[in-house]
């Protein structure tokens, strides 16, 4: 070979391990958004579209009707958002329902998956009768709760009466049991995806941390607080932060159990802006009241995330 076609031929070549030029960055980065497309345009189109369209409503004076002309009004509705008691009123209740069903979801899921992770018989059986409520439609549930809390023949009345425990009572209208009968269907409701949540990060736990915990001749509650709680944190972290967002936005359930009564006993932040919005028409003022709770949620989910931050720093 000689030296003046060695110098073409290297002339020609690209030298290994060269990175890609501009150009070629730029096609698979377009590939990319192209593959993501077909994902990202319906989210664009019925999730980012209306949560902007619903901001941008806040700040008119929009009401019900053809003939009505919409106004903007600034941050009118926002302050007469904070004087307004019956909202705020609404808001301690979405937050005492959140918590009220979060909590107890959580300790009774855990229970539930600790059992369901042990050997048992028939345990196929009881992994999927546990997941039934899941499957249910929040309409078929409430429904259902309502059937079991009817003050003339409902099941729980009736088992109260044959057990001599007094004569029953409407839970569903008493002032002082309204929002704890809820409260207790939201907690079934909710608790089988809190279950199957738990129960996966149980199985993903090193059975030999168990076993070498054994043999140090730890107990039931310390191989629990030693090895199954560090190994589940992480999974329980983040089902009780999706749990108490669900909880605080809910609809469905608490509407078709009480519609909010009695009195406004359970009247949810949700429920409260519906009735704002397509009762009294009031669609500007119901958009406020909107972004006033997606800023709650974006806090929230923004602790949470600064928190698994920081843990993955530590870990």
């Amino acid at each position: 070979m000689t030296l003046a076609t060695a110098t073409e031929r290297s002339g020609r070549e690209e030298p290994r391990g060269r990175r890609p030029g501009r150009d070629q960055r730029a096609g698979r980065d377009g590939a990319a958004w192209f593959l993501v497309l077909p994902a990202l345009i319906p989210i664009l189109i019925l999730s980012v579209g209306p949560l902007l369209y619903g901001i941008a409503l806040a700040f008119t004076d929009a009401q019900s009707g053809r003939t009505r002309s919409t106004q903007w009004i600034g941050t009118l509705n926002f302050q007469d958002l904070v004087h307004d008691t019956l909202f705020w009123d609404s808001f301690r209740i979405g937050l005492l329902w959140a918590v009220g069903v979060t909590v107890p979801q959580f300790v009774l899921a855990l229970g539930l998956a600790l059992l369901l992770n042990e050997n048992l018989r028939m345990r196929w059986l009881a992994r999927a009768l546990a997941i039934i409520p899941w499957a249910m439609p929040e309409v078929v549930v409430g429904i259902m709760w309502r059937l079991v809390y009817s003050p003339d023949a409902g099941i729980l009345n009736e088992t109260l009466r044959d057990l001599g425990l007094g004569d029953g009572r409407d839970w569903l209208t008493g002032l002082a049991t309204a929002l704890p009968a809820v409260i207790v269907v939201g907690v079934w409701a909710g608790m089988p995806q809190t279950t199957v949540a738990l129960l996966a990060g149980l199985q993903n736990t090193p059975q030999e941390l168990h076993e070498a915990a054994a043999l140090d001749g730890a107990g039931a509650w310390r191989r629990f607080r030693t090895v199954t709680w560090p190994a589940l944190r992480p999974v329980a972290l983040s089902i009780t932060a999706l749990n108490f967002i669900w909880n605080f936005n809910s609809f469905a359930l608490v509407y078709v159990l009480t519609s909010g009564g009695p009195g406004g006993r359970t009247r949810l932040p949700m429920l409260f802006a519906y009735e704002e919005a397509f009762r009294y028409g009031q669609f500007g003022y119901a958009a406020a009241m909107g972004c006033v709770m997606v800023a709650v949620v974006s806090v929230i989910l923004a602790c949470y995330l600064v928190g698994r931050l920081r843990g993955g720093e530590d870990t």
